[in-house]
């Protein structure tokens, strides 16, 4: 009765609009076929057929027209009609295409396909310039499907993801749908306009189906999809890909149309594999069927993505222009499996409109009003792809199910059986949550905190929280507190800290926190204290420098405008020095004692750092992003970085009011960072650091610009901010640095034209790093190592070889990283 029911609101919700042509397209054998493109002659007023075959032709006034009905590997259809009245229905019956070798004259000393895909090379630019810029409309859905869903993931429970999963722990997590007004300039300028947006089960979501993702441009010489892809006509696809001319059929405007297979000349290259069809002659795109491997695109979950694209030709204009694109991917991960698709239909071109670059701002993406509050009237009648009845079912049951979660008592019930204490929260930390009203509370675990240092011994954490959201989670107010015991030197100290996040566009932050703790002396906690645990227990290696802050301090941080955003800090502190108050180790060594916890001298036993005092301090940071775009959704700004400049962030660093007079100073600090995609070639990174300090002549240690260095052999988190074979506070300075690192990785490259090792998918890394102080000689270090290390889809292993260099050669050492997706 129940699926009845649904069955019957199914219906209701896809009833059709009365002003369109629909039908269903099949092959000869009554087989539907999906995907077909379907439109008018001589325009791009179009649409293609779903995945059952059916389709929705959006035609308002009576009169005459020629549906033409095209799809890759079937022979075009052309049907006259004189529409009178609507619904108008127009069904269709593809025949197989003949293609045929038999009029290929093969020329012993070429291959023919080579010389069809060098004509399409030279003329790439040529081709692709015929469009500078364009007015279109867009259309986009997303499906994501999931097979066999486990109960739990690494002992988390899974549930239902949204009402997505059915018994058999299968079913659609994802849905969603956009139409949106499109605007684009050469060379890479695209402004959308979301007119309609729809996610089910949540009739407040946006999606985030935007063009800009699905932007690819096969003129290009790659395209973005996880890595940079090199596309079959690049200028250096010979490089790339092997070719083979599989047949050649005309079009129905009589076109002789290349079929041409693109093989990767090596397995894991960045690149397609599949069929992209030349126009004779004219060397433009009629269509590409390519797949690429989730190896290849370094996305480690992904099985295989298949992109396919249709063009048709304008006689207007004298332009092929694309005019529907799917993305079919499967994945798994984790014991998840799945698959989905993503398909963008473009209609109603208007080429070369004149656009100028003053037509666009920094604004991308941007969303009409109530444009997430649109009824299934409107969606039948604008929707360009039918639903298919899965996805029709979706929506339905979806939205039902949505009205029954967002009530109190349903909330309330799911609530009751989560909070419920459970053995595991011992070890992971225990929750309460009030899903109706958006708050939660809860409290980390003691266990999972535990670390040692010579300081304090063994000492663990509890921390407590209470979080409240507002507004759809655009506004939250957040209370921490944290409490640590050293079991060692029997000290109990705490912080509190209060922060409230004001909306989702500059994202503004106010802190306020205070309280006793122990820090190290570089802030930026070179050595973590699981590191720091294991080798003072076990190597009696105590790299970890600590003293206690006692403090008070207010922070705010907001976007100013956009790319432009400041964060500032005023406190007050009380730091003192500290002193090793235990020498336990699990695996002692006649030969080896711990060092003092004087980063100064790790021979001066209770001897301080620096005076006991008390500071004013003031911290003042702007980032600045040049050229940032952002997508503007009601919900939130979403920035974008413009990887052609560089992030620029100045800084001022101010101590004042100290009880000891030489502790005040002043600092100010710039740094330079970038990424840079170099094509087949790989990313090239950098960051560049440089400061002087002012009145610094005698300032507290704690107060030095420390460089993060490492002792372990252990590498973790960015290499680019890290001097890997530099103890932690020997180049510590309080007067003028200049801090530079360099990393290039090849991307397979390099090794990727290896034999055998090319089969392995290592790839090869090179870095730079230098460090230069007046106190000190310059310092270099040269690395070279190997990244994406493993099996299958978990590479979570680089091993490096570092060499330094300070007046000559220093020391060498051999690098352990892991990296976990």
């Amino acid at each position: 009765m129940k699926q009845n029911l649904l069955l019957a609101f199914a219906f209701l919700f896809s009833i059709h609009s009365f002003s369109q042509v629909k039908g269903t397209v099949t092959d000869n054998n009554n087989k539907a076929l999906p995907f077909v493109n379907i439109y008018i002659e001589n325009t791009y007023t179009g649409t293609t057929s779903n995945e059952d075959g059916n389709y929705e032709l959006n035609i308002t006034k009576s009169g005459n027209y020629t549906v033409v009905f095209q799809y890759l590997g079937y022979k075009t259809v052309k049907k006259k009609v004189d529409i009178n009245s609507f619904p108008y229905t127009l069904d269709a019956t593809l025949l197989d295409e003949e293609i045929s070798l038999n009029e290929v004259i093969v020329n012993a000393e070429e291959n023919p396909a080579n010389i069809i895909m060098r004509q399409a090379i030279a003329k790439r630019k040529e081709n692709q310039a015929k469009i500078q810029s364009y007015k279109s409309d867009f259309y986009s859905r997303g499906l994501i499907r999931i097979k066999d869903a486990p109960e739990k993931i690494l002992g988390a429970e899974v549930g239902d993801l949204g009402g997505g999963l059915d018994s058999t722990r299968s079913g659609v997590i994802y849905l969603s749908e956009t139409v949106s007004k499109l605007e684009f300039l050469r060379p890479s300028k695209l402004k959308e306009k979301i007119l309609a947006s729809k996610v089910s089960g949540d009739d407040n979501g946006f999606s985030f189906n935007n063009a800009i993702d699905v932007d690819y441009d096969l003129y290009n010489n790659t395209v973005e999809i996880g890595n940079q892809i090199i596309t079959p006509i690049a200028n250096n696809a010979f490089g790339y890909y092997r070719y083979k001319l599989e047949g050649i059929f005309y079009d129905d405007r009589g076109n002789l149309i290349n079929k041409i297979k693109a093989t990767p000349r090596r397995e894991n290259d960045p690149v397609f594999e599949g069929y992209i069809y030349i126009v004779e002659d004219q060397w433009t795109i009629y269509a590409a069927e390519l797949d690429i491997t989730g190896t290849q695109a370094r996305i480690p979950a992904v099985d295989k993505i298949t992109i396919t694209q249709n063009f048709s030709f304008s006689e207007k204009d004298n332009i092929w222009a694309k005019i529907s694109q799917n993305i079919d991917f499967k994945y798994g991960i984790l014991g998840i499996k799945g698959d989905g698709r993503f398909t963008a239909v473009y209609s109603s071109y208007e080429f070369n409109p004149g656009l100028t670059r003053k037509d666009f701002t920094r604004e991308i993406v941007s969303f009409a009003d109530e444009a997430n509050k649109k009824d299934s009237t409107f969606w039948n009648t604008i929707r360009p792809v039918p639903l298919t009845l899965e996805e029709v079912t979706d929506y339905v049951k979806k939205d039902s199910i949505q009205i029954v979660r967002e009530s109190k008592t349903y909330k309330d019930s799911v609530d009751s059986v989560n909070n419920k204490f459970k053995l595991g929260d011992v070890i992971g930390g225990y929750t309460y949550r009030n899903s109706y009203e958006n708050w939660s509370a809860g409290i980390s675990s003691p266990i999972e905190a535990i670390s040692f240092n010579t300081v304090q011994g063994w000492n663990a954490n509890i921390g407590a929280f209470y979080t409240k959201s507002f507004d759809d989670f655009e506004r939250f107010f957040s209370i921490r507190g944290n409490i640590n015991y050293g079991f060692s030197d029997d000290r109990l100290r705490g912080t509190l800290s209060a922060t409230y996040k004001f909306n989702n566009k500059s994202r503004p932050f106010l802190t306020l926190s205070g309280g006793v703790t122990t820090q190290q002396f570089n802030a930026s906690n070179p050595i973590s204290k699981a590191l720091n645990t294991g080798f003072s227990l076990f190597s009696e290696e105590n790299y970890m420098k600590i003293y206690e802050n006692s403090y008070v301090q207010a922070s705010y941080s907001n976007e100013l405008f956009n790319g432009f955003r400041v964060n500032a800090n005023l406190g007050y502190q009380r730091r003192k020095a500290l002193f090793n108050t235990t020498d336990q180790a699990w695996y002692p060594k006649d030969d080896k004692v711990y060092t003092s916890n004087n980063p100064l001298d790790e021979t001066a036993y209770g001897v301080a750092p620096f005076d006991t005092h008390n500071i004013m301090k003031f911290n003042l940071t702007a980032r600045i992003n040049f050229a940032q775009d952002y997508l503007s959704y009601p919900n939130g700004k979403f920035n974008v970085p413009n990887s052609k400049y560089p992030t620029v962030i100045l800084g001022y660093e101010k101590g004042f009011a100290s009880s000891v007079n030489d502790y005040n100073f002043d600092q100010v600090k710039l740094r330079v960072t970038q990424g840079l995609n170099l094509g087949d070639k790989g990313r090239f990174r950098y960051n560049a650091k440089a400061g002087k300090f002012f009145g610094g002549d005698d300032i507290a240690f704690v107060d030095f610009q420390h460089f993060n260095g490492n002792q372990t052999q252990v590498g973790s988190g960015s290499y680019l901010n890290v001097f890997n074979n530099l103890p932690y506070y020997t180049a510590s300075t309080n007067d003028s640095y200049l801090e530079m690192h360099a990393e290039h990785d090849f991307n397979g490259f390099l090794l990727g034209r290896v034999p055998l090792i090319k089969k392995l998918n290592f790839n090869l890394i090179v870095g730079a790093h230098a460090l230069s102080t007046p106190d000190n000689k310059p310092y270099q270090e040269y690395t070279i190592g190997l990244d994406n290390i493993g099996w299958g889809k978990f590479r979570f292993l680089r091993l490096d070889y570092v060499r330094s260099y300070q007046s000559g050669f220093q020391s060498d050492a051999i690098l352990f990283g892991l990296k976990f997706f």
